[in-house]
């Protein structure tokens, strides 16, 4: 018989719980979650990479609303519990809604500590817990004026670093002499603070908040020393409480967590809890490897598997701020039993400290060179008699044995039980295994199926390594290639920096990336114009001199010298007027060849290149636009008659695909995309080797996308079907904005597609309402800065000098 299971609280404790239990039960429990948040299941720790910009919420999201439809589970959005009935095993939320249960979960977290000081009700002071306080301090950034963070552990550097890039003065206030004190050692934390001030930011440390002033908003701060500190938003960022008042409200065993055993039972034997609001042994935890050690753990118990117990391990610390590396783990106090290892190279900016007891590390510090870590960290688990390598230890696991090893001999030597993920406590021989099992040639793969490296990203170096080692010469990491000579930054990095430090010109780009020439070179320029229009296309004024000649001239380059022009025909179609208008154009300008090409369009070769702009104001009158058929953008969109002509057609096919290509053309994306809408399965219009296609059929549209029909043969991939034409737009729009955020300059959508997964895709598209609805209106918002008639803006004199024919220049006899 199917038990109640019901979950207070989806944060990533309970998400991470659901996944192991669905795994070893996936029919025991009838599921049903109540969020205090109006939102599905996000990973909380990585609101900082979405308070700097480098990630958007939609990519931090874990469990979309199609993973809950597809387990069957009741969630319960803006729902916040008010009361457990333990006697009639019911829960109550603030909205009315009573469910009963034979097994509880209470996940609900913990609540940010607010300091005690007058003003801390004003508006413009804030915590920073959630989403909705990101969202708050990105709204209080668009002033770009003062922020004071109240708070220097880290959350309280995430978000000083991230409101610092978002344009905004930044102060960080802390009671303590060092940042992040609990972490790290001073020596450490000096490195930090001067790190930080480079990047300008204000740092001051023993500093006491006394109050928070302001006529109706905050102000600004007073300290006890009498100091002033303008602000117009406060971050308060000074420590977390488990949230247990529900649970003591319901009388369960209360400490400073709500108590639990090893099984992550309470003091009720049918109520678990787990994360951020249980205590555990006499401790409670805010990391998330721990928590997901104890959604684990859960998860066994609740699926019959009682030999499941929570095992305290230290974990390590790192900081979620681009460009700052730190690693600290354990207990690095003074004592008189204890001794340290210290590496210092104060040109580098590394600093490395180990403590040791008894022949043992117990803490470990490392700032400015981290890849030792994982190591580090190994030993200290297995408390590893360190006495034979003691004299290199701190140079790290390449120099055990006298002399640098290869890395990928550092890593063989790890044991399968080393940690590599601590944010998911991901260990070597589950990488490996998984790899090998489920034949794994790619980083995002091994991502979805094993955690590693989906989190905060800091070990992906060591994944990255373990492929390698796993594969052989079958995995080339090709994500860590530059994308060209001037840089040592791969695509992918490029696409994150620029989003994260808000760069709106090539030149900032190349300044704050360090690029090695001073205006870059044919392959990084193109590359650099695309992501800004794509990233900005209300702020990014496109860069005529970074396209190539025939996106510059807007038509195509012939090897005589001449060029050829492609009208746009929506679908396919035309009409006697435009027919005329075309003969017309031919005879007055003598173009020599008028020929029909394979995407249904008419193509005029041979048009001398000062003729362009007259070409096209004819054709303009005409009615016509560019078809873009030099772009690396939509450039047709195929069709067959469809049921209004054909007797096998199922749908208006060509009513379609006009639809598409007028609500799509202008945009631009990483290579050129080709579209075909095909009124039936019998495929007129080859829509299964296009890069996305249609096939119209009974039941409404089959989507496709992935195929190529050039250098290499492919057929089409399935998304999905829909039952209607503004669901197939919609779902068409949301995966080519997918495509054009995520792919790298000239990878065409099918090795985009293979690079990421083919399941990924489906599940954000698909399986997942609320991203695809936010690609869709990211595409729509960029349309409206698009769709400009490049033709029409040519014969307005936009760039004249480009079709004036070259000067002849006649040279006189030299006088004797």
């Amino acid at each position: 018989m199917t038990e109640k299971l019901v979950i207070i609280g989806n944060g990533t404790a309970p998400g991470r719980m659901l996944e192991h239990l669905l795994e070893k039960a996936p029919s025991r429990y009838a599921i049903t979650i109540f969020n205090a948040e109006p939102r599905v299941n996000y990973d909380r720790i990585m609101l900082s990479p979405v308070l700097s910009g480098e990630k958007d919420y939609e990519e931090i999201i874990i469990h979309g609303d199609g993973w809950y439809i597809k387990h069957g589970i009741t969630l319960y959005k803006g729902h916040r519990i008010v009361a457990i009935d333990r006697d009639a095993k019911t829960v109550t939320s603030d909205h009315g809604v009573t469910e009963s249960y034979d097994k509880l979960v209470i996940a609900t977290g913990s609540v940010p500590f607010i300091l005690p000081v007058p003003g801390k009700e004003l508006p413009g002071v804030i915590t920073y817990r959630d989403l909705d306080d990101v969202q708050a301090m990105l709204l209080a950034a668009q002033s770009r004026e003062k922020a004071v963070v109240i708070g220097g552990g880290l959350l309280g550097l995430e978000a000083a670093a991230g409101l610092a890039g978002r344009g905004m003065d930044v102060t960080v206030l802390h009671v303590m002499p060092t940042l992040m004190d609990r972490q790290l050692d001073p020596a450490a934390g000096y490195l930090l603070q001067k790190e930080l001030e480079g990047r300008g930011i204000k740092i001051l440390c023993k500093a006491n908040t006394k109050a928070i002033f302001g006529n109706g908003k905050v102000e600004g701060i007073e300290l006890e020393d009498g100091r002033i500190i303008p602000a117009t938003l406060v971050v308060m960022a000074v420590g977390i409480r488990p949230s247990v008042g529900l649970a003591r409200e319901a009388g369960l065993a209360i400490n400073r967590g709500i108590v639990v055993d090893h099984g992550m039972q309470t003091s009720d034997g049918s109520i678990w809890a787990l994360g951020e609001c249980a205590e555990v042994g006499g401790m409670v935890y805010g990391l998330v490897a721990p928590l997901y050690e104890m959604a684990r753990v859960a998860a066994s118990h609740l699926s019959g598997e009682q030999g499941a117990a929570f095992v305290h391990s230290d974990t390590p610390t790192k900081l979620k701020v681009t460009g700052i590396e730190l690693f600290s783990l354990g207990d690095f106090a003074d004592g008189d039993d204890r001794e340290e290892i210290v590496l210092r190279d104060a040109s580098a900016g590394v600093y490395k400290r180990l403590v040791l007891k008894g022949n043992r590390i117990i803490g470990t510090v490392l700032y400015g060179e981290t890849a030792d870590g994982a190591w580090f960290n190994d030993l200290k688990k297995k408390q590893t008699d360190i006495s034979e390598m003691r004299e290199t230890l701190i140079f790290g696991q390449a120099y055990q044995g006298g002399a640098p090893l290869d890395p990928m001999a550092a890593v063989a030597a790890l044991p399968d039980d080393a940690e590599i993920c601590g944010c998911n406590g991901v260990c070597k021989g589950r990488i490996v295994s998984t790899i090998t099992e489920k034949g794994l040639t790619a980083l995002d793969e091994v991502r979805a199926h094993t955690k590693a490296s989906a989190s905060c990203g800091s070990c992906t170096g060591l994944v990255e390594q373990l492929m390698t080692l796993t594969l052989g010469d079958s995995y080339s990491p090709a994500t860590v290639q530059p994308m060209c000579g001037c840089t040592d930054l791969g695509h992918d990095d490029v696409r994150r920096l620029i989003k994260a430090k808000g760069l709106k010109t090539i030149p900032a780009v190349m300044q704050e990336l360090e690029w090695k020439t001073s205006c870059g070179c044919a392959k990084c320029r193109p590359a650099l114009n695309y992501y800004l229009v794509c990233d900005s296309p209300d702020e990014y004024a496109d860069d005529y001199q970074s396209r190539f000649i025939n996106e510059r001239v807007h038509a195509n380059i012939q090897k005589d010298g001449t060029y050829s022009v492609v009208p746009r025909m929506w679908g396919g179609v035309t009409n006697s007027g435009e027919l005329r208008a075309i003969a017309d154009v031919v005879d007055k300008f003598e173009i020599p060849l008028v020929k029909v090409t394979g995407g249904q369009r008419i193509d005029l070769l041979g048009i001398e290149k000062e003729d362009l702009p007259a070409v096209w104001a004819d054709l303009g009158k005409a009615g016509f636009i560019s078809g873009q058929a030099y772009a690396k953008g939509l450039r047709t969109v195929k069709t067959c008659v469809g049921s209004d002509w054909c007797r096998f057609g199922t749908q208006d096919s060509t009513g379609l695909g006009i639809r598409i290509e007028k609500f799509m053309w202008g945009s631009w994306t990483p290579a050129k995309l080709k579209l075909a809408v095909s009124g039936c399965p019998r495929n007129c219009a080859e829509a299964t080797c296009k890069d996305i296609g249609v096939i119209c059929v009974d039941s409404g549209f089959e989507i496709h996308f992935a195929g190529a029909a050039g250098l290499d043969i492919k057929g089409t991939e399935v998304l999905g079907l829909v039952k209607s034409e503004d669901e197939a737009l919609e779902h068409i729009v949301a995966l080519t904005q997918m495509y054009r955020e995520q792919a790298r300059y000239l990878e065409r959508i099918y090795k985009w597609a293979k690079r990421i997964g083919l399941d990924e895709i489906r599940h954000q598209i698909m399986g997942d309402a609320d991203k695809r609805k936010a690609y869709y209106d990211r595409f729509v918002f960029s349309q409206q800065f698009a769709q400009v008639d490049p033709w029409s803006e040519r014969v307005s004199g936009m760039d004249k000098h480009e079709f004036r024919p070259m000067a002849t220049i006649g040279y006189g006899q030299a006088a004797e």
